[in-house]
C-alpha cells in the first residue's frame, strides 16, 4: 500500500498549553530581537513551529499576544508571591542582577518604549510593574523608619527614595545592555547599595 503523505500538525495539537508556551517563547525572543512592529505572525509561526492560523486562536490578535508576553515577562521578573515577604535590600539588588543576566532582559526596555506609545493596556501593565517595584522598596524603607519622624512626611520621603532607587537600578540595567564591556554590573550594584546603606538616614531628613 502506498504511504499517505504525513499531514501537518493537527489543529487539536496546536491549541494546547504546550503550543501556547511555544508561541509565547518565540514571540518574546522575536520582540526582543526586532521589536513589536517588525515581528509578524508569520515570523512567530516559523520560530515556534506552530501554524500561523493557530496563533489567533490563542491570542485573538497581535495586541493580545503582546499583552500575554508583557504579562509573562512582568510576572517572571516580579511575581505576585514576591509580596508575601518583605525583600531585603540585598535581595532587591540580587533580583536586578538576575534580570540583567537573563537572555531577554532587553525586552523590558522594548516594553517600556511600547508603553510610552498609544497602547493603553501595555502602558497600564507597565505602570503597574513600576508601581509594584516602588511599593516593595517603600515597605523595606518603612521597616527601617526612625520612631521620631512624622509618619505622613516620612511616607512621602520613602516614596521619593523608592522612585530614585528604582530609577538607579533601571539606569544600571540600560547601561549594561548598551555598553556591557564597560559596565561592571556587580561593582555598580555594590556601589549603589553601599551608598544607599551609608546614607539611608538622609531619607527622613527634613529639607
Amino acid at each position: 500500500m502506498t504511504a499517505v503523505n504525513s499531514p501537518g500538525p493537527r489543529r487539536i495539537d496546536e491549541i494546547g498549553e504546550e503550543s501556547r508556551r511555544r508561541i509565547l517563547d518565540a514571540a518574546e525572543e522575536l520582540f526582543a530581537e526586532r521589536g513589536f512592529d517588525r515581528t509578524s505572525f508569520v515570523d512567530i509561526a516559523k520560530r515556534s513551529g506552530i501554524s500561523r492560523g493557530s496563533i489567533p486562536w490563542h491570542f485573538k490578535n497581535k495586541d493580545g499576544l503582546v499583552m500575554a508576553v508583557v504579562e509573562r515577562v512582568i510576572e517572571r521578573i516580579w511575581p505576585a508571591e514576591r509580596y508575601e515577604s518583605v525583600p531585603s535590600l540585598t535581595e532587591v539588588f540580587g533580583e536586578t542582577a538576575e534580570l540583567l543576566r537573563s537572555g531577554n532582559s532587553a525586552l523590558v526596555f522594548m516594553i517600556l518604549v511600547e508603553a510610552l506609545g498609544d497602547r493603553g493596556v501595555v502602558h497600564e501593565q507597565y505602570r503597574e510593574f513600576f508601581s509594584r517595584r516602588r511599593e516593595g522598596i517603600e515597605v523595606l524603607l518603612r521597616l527601617r523608619r526612625p520612631a521620631d519622624v512624622d509618619p505622613d512626611v516620612a511616607a512621602e520621603q520613602e516614596r521619593a527614595a523608592a522612585v530614585a532607587l528604582n530609577g538607579a537600578l533601571l539606569g544600571i540595567h540600560l547601561q549594561a545592555l548598551v555598553d556591557p564591556d564597560n559596565v561592571d554590573l556587580d561593582a555598580a550594584l555594590l556601589s549603589i547599595a553601599t551608598m544607599f546603606d551609608k546614607n539611608i538616614a538622609d531619607v527622613w531628613r527634613s529639607q
